[in-house]
């Protein structure tokens, strides 16, 4: 009776909805106590049709009486094998003349769970509860009202014991109650140009765009890129007037019988009694709408107004048949910066012909489309649906012209079968998500781990076409972080079959990526880091410049200096740039980092190269210092002696700004004065100070602990400032606090104390981050809240589960991996055989709990390892670290010598 007690309050102590795995109802075979005729036979409860009137349903054979009896109904469903479960959803049948209030749900293992107040009008009733392993579920009616009660449909979902594949444990909900609108993008591949998700409140960042608090969707949007938005669809009843805009075509909806997952979604849109469903390709989003009543429906194109992130402008039209349009517009108005005008065409398909297509500009309506141009427009085709019918829509996308928008829906998705490209695009993510796997830790833990992964491999999205074309916005004149483009179409390189070389991509700021992605990417994904250098380098030969972060096929010249270098050096450092050549990438690295280049003006630069600082900004300086590193790093394995010498020497620049008085960093002016001393002021910084980014001069943290007294002395002034964030969980907004962790600036600050000497303080505050300001799995908490930048956050929180890292952004001539202890007890990593010899690396962790935080001995490869690092050229080859961790710190481990650079 306890056991039943305690199951019956965990039903009621969580009631969020999950992202997870597919639904195992129709592998069980359903009985009933009775069926009121074959065509409400007990299976349809599991036949996918949920919520339609008259279709799909379970009814029993209902007997009342005048003076109140029913006669209450069951049914049950029964696997073959035993399923651990931990979620149900019952829809009642949607006919409100019979409905039922309340089922008591008998579990095979002795187990009852009861469900009152139950929805009537065939929307989902989410039931959570604890995990158990059974082999039936029977749903016993206690409470209802009419004769013929049932379901519509029963859904049940396995626990995490059971998942069967790698996007069930990715949460896209996590923390898109505070983050930006491409943080959540579920109709997408990796890295794919189509980007389409759902939004729910119309803003950018702070919980803009898709945010779980709200309660009502306002469009699809196809594109969620970064400072780039565009081409909305929405599913309405035809009696919707679009010209009135949102509050006449947004809909309620429920997470309760929400599936959101990489590469597919589904929810039920209850003021238009449709169930929207979507997948993509790379170019292409593929839609398909089940109707639960029979009605005029209209599929909305809506092409007008500030969406999320930008404006929709410039809309030319064009029907091409009853089943077909195409057109264009222009993205303008965006945040940050960017080209002011980035094109978007697409061509859009329905599998059935419309009674009608009617178009609208402003208060301006047609009642047959045949072309409309305006600054603000949108397209209605129009359809009479029975209940249960089905329309669906495809939407092919590209940045060069209509002709190749078309292109890229014909060779990506030339097929009508939904379900097949939907299977096609999980098994993609499937392969990517599947590099890294992981097991040990918590379920809590999984579920963070693979949602990481999934940002890091969701943003920074091609914008070239399937042909090779691309959208090349670098031209033109600079307005402060925009530019007055000048729109060209150019081709990629092409390989022997035909096929681009590389794409090109659009991608936030690389600011501070040596401590994340640069490392990140080439551990699994080598291919990634190729190709991003391999665009990168692109831009800068269309364009002079390497970009901090493009932005429709242009600069937005967002954040500082010229971040992108550390990425292009890294790759070629590991052996992955192999899309571009050497010697134009290095020549393209040393430009940009001197007058008329991307690292700033031409006068603070020449500054910077005589003085050794950047005039009143110390964070601009440790930025250029390391660049500076890792570019003479290049240039020695390229034997290049005098470029060696030139960016070594500036790389040392960084000293100038040492305050012996308070041990760390302050900016100083051009006379050399210092602006302040005030450790915690974001003034002569970028978003930081002199606590949190003292420590970013990555590239000589031996040095720093000379100017200041020993490694002792650099240690304890470090563990001080990480006992001082510790209250706050590691995490301030910008240039607030100690050590901050939802900002770039202080991403390397735990890896530190390895190179300092104190490897055991590395993996001890290594531990204490991840779990703090990383480890949340809810709608509110799971990156810091404030930068997570396209994977940024989420590559970080990775490479600590699995305790490698690199403060030096794998730059250096012989780049490494620095440990710490990882997070779960094994971790394999499969090689890509086109970038390395081996075939997978395997880390395993022995003695690992959450208490047991310090590594006690390795080996790597069966041999003992006393270093805090080993070689990528170790790593390529495969094999095994194996870590043994305790709860208390040894520190004899890993002091046994730095990595040379030089």
């Amino acid at each position: 009776m306890k056991y039943k007690l305690v199951l019956a309050l965990s039903l009621f102590a969580s009631t969020a909805a999950m992202a997870g795995a597919d639904n195992i109802a129709p592998q069980a075979k359903a009985t009933a106590s009775s069926t009121l005729n074959s065509k409400f036979a007990p299976q349809n409860v599991t036949d996918g049709i949920i919520g339609v009137m008259g279709k799909g349903q379970w009814a029993c054979e209902g007997v009342t009486t005048d003076w109140g009896y029913i006669r209450f109904p069951w049914l049950k469903l029964e696997w073959e094998q035993p399923q651990s479960i931990n979620k149900i959803v019952l829809y009642d049948r949607p006919e409100l003349d019979e409905y039922t209030a309340t089922v008591k749900m008998e579990f095979s293992d002795g187990s009852i769970v009861w469900v009152n107040r139950m929805a009537n009008d065939g929307t989902a009733n989410l039931v959570n509860f604890s995990p158990r392993t059974v082999k039936w579920v029977k749903f016993v009616f206690s409470d209802g009202n009419g004769k013929d009660l049932g379901f519509s449909e029963i859904e049940v979902f396995p626990s995490s014991k059971q998942y069967k594949d790698y996007i069930a444990w990715v949460d896209p909900y996590i923390e898109t109650n505070r983050g930006r609108d491409i943080f959540f993008i579920t109709g997408a591949r990796p890295f794919s140009l189509a980007s389409a998700a759902p939004y729910t409140r119309n803003k950018n960042q702070n919980g803009g765009a898709y945010n779980y608090n709200e309660d009502s969707i306002l469009g699809f949007n196809q594109i969620h890129e970064w400072m780039i938005t565009g081409i909305d669809v929405m599913p309405a009843p035809g009696s919707v007037n679009p010209s009135k805009g949102v509050s006449a075509w947004k809909s309620k909806f429920s997470h309760d019988d929400e599936i959101v997952q990489p590469g597919y979604q589904r929810v039920y849109l209850r003021d238009h009694k449709t169930w929207t469903e979507f997948t993509a390709t790379d170019r292409v989003v593929f839609y398909r709408f089940t109707y639960t009543q029979d009605m005029e429906a209209q599929l909305l194109t809506i092409l007008n107004g500030h969406v999320i992130n930008s404006r929709m402008s410039n809309v030319l039209l064009k029907k091409i048949s009853d089943k077909e349009f195409e057109g264009s517009l222009s993205s303008i108005n965006r945040y940050w910066g960017g080209p002011k005008d980035v094109k978007i065409f697409f061509n859009i398909r329905f599998d059935k012909a419309a009674k009608s297509i009617k178009g609208w500009a402003g208060n301006r309506h047609s009642e047959d489309l045949s072309s409309i141009r305006g600054d603000s427009a949108g397209v209605a085709a129009l359809y009479d649906v029975k209940a249960g019918d089905q329309l669906m829509m495809k939407i092919g996308l590209s940045y060069t012209s209509t002709a190749n928008a078309k292109n890229n829906l014909e060779v990506e998705c030339n097929t009508w079968d939904f379900d097949k490209v939907r299977n096609e695009t999980r098994a993609i993510w499937n392969e990517w998500l599947g590099r890294m796997q992981v097991s040990g830790g918590t379920t809590e833990q999984k579920v963070k781990f693979y949602t990481d992964l999934w940002h890091v491999l969701l943003g920074r999205h091609m914008n070239n076409d399937v042909n090779g074309d691309y959208p090349d916005n670098t031209a033109g004149k600079r307005d402060g972080n925009f530019t007055d483009n000048i729109f060209k179409v150019k081709t990629l390189p092409k390989r022997a079959d035909g096929k681009p070389k590389y794409n090109m991509y659009n991608s936030d700021a690389f600011w501070l990526t040596q401590w994340n992605l640069n490392v990140l990417w080439g551990l699994a994904w080598p291919e990634v880091q190729d190709e991003m250098s391999a665009s990168m380098l692109q831009y800068a030969e269309n364009g002079y410049k390497i970009p901090r972060g493009p932005a429709g096929g242009g600069y937005s010249y967002i954040m500082t200096s010229c971040p992108t270098t550390n990425l292009i050096v890294g790759t070629y450092q590991k052996g992955l740039l192999t899309k571009y050549d050497i010697n134009t990438a290095f020549d393209a690295v040393k430009r940009n980092a001197m007058p008329g280049g991307m690292l700033g003006d031409s006068a603070s630069i020449d500054f910077y190269t005589a003085k050794g600082w950047w005039p009143g900004n110390a964070g601009i300086t440790v930025e250029a210092v390391f660049q500076d590193f890792a570019i003479a790093q290049m240039a020695k394995k390229l034997g290049k002696t005098e470029d060696y010498n030139f960016f070594m020497k500036r790389s040392q620049g960084w000293k100038n700004l040492y305050n012996p008085e308070q041990k760390l960093l302050f900016p100083k002016d051009k006379n050399g004065k210092f602006t302040h001393t005030d450790g915690l002021s974001g003034a002569g910084w970028i978003e930081s100070n002199a606590w949190q980014a003292t420590w970013c001069v990555s590239h000589d943290i031996p040095g720093l602990a000379k100017l200041m007294g020993g490694n002792d002395v650099l240690a304890g002034k470090l563990n001080h400032a990480f006992e001082m964030a510790a209250p706050s969980d590691f995490v301030f907004d910008y240039s607030h606090g100690y050590i901050s962790y939802a900002n770039q600036p202080g991403l390397s600050d735990a890896h530190v104390f390895n190179y300092a000497g104190k490897p055991w303080l590395t993996q001890y505050w290594v531990r204490k981050v991840q779990e703090k300001a990383y480890g949340g799995t809810t709608p509110d908490i799971g990156y810091g809240g404030q930068d997570e930048d396209q994977g940024q956050m989420g590559a970080l929180s990775v490479l600590m589960s699995i305790g490698l890292f690199n403060l030096q952004g794998n730059v250096a001539t012989t780049p490494v991996y620095d440990i710490t202890s990882p997070m779960f007890d094994k971790v394999v990593i499969k090689l890509d055989p086109k970038y390395y010899p081996g075939k997978e690396f395997v880390i395993t962790a022995y003695n690992n709990s959450p208490k047991n935080t310090y590594i006690q001995k390795a080996m790597l490869n069966g041999k003992p390892l006393n270093k805090f690092w080993f070689t990528h050229a170790e790593y390529a080859k495969g094999g095994k670290l194996e870590i043994w961790l305790g709860p208390n710190p040894n520190k004899a481990w890993g002091v046994a010598g730095l990595p040379v650079a030089n």
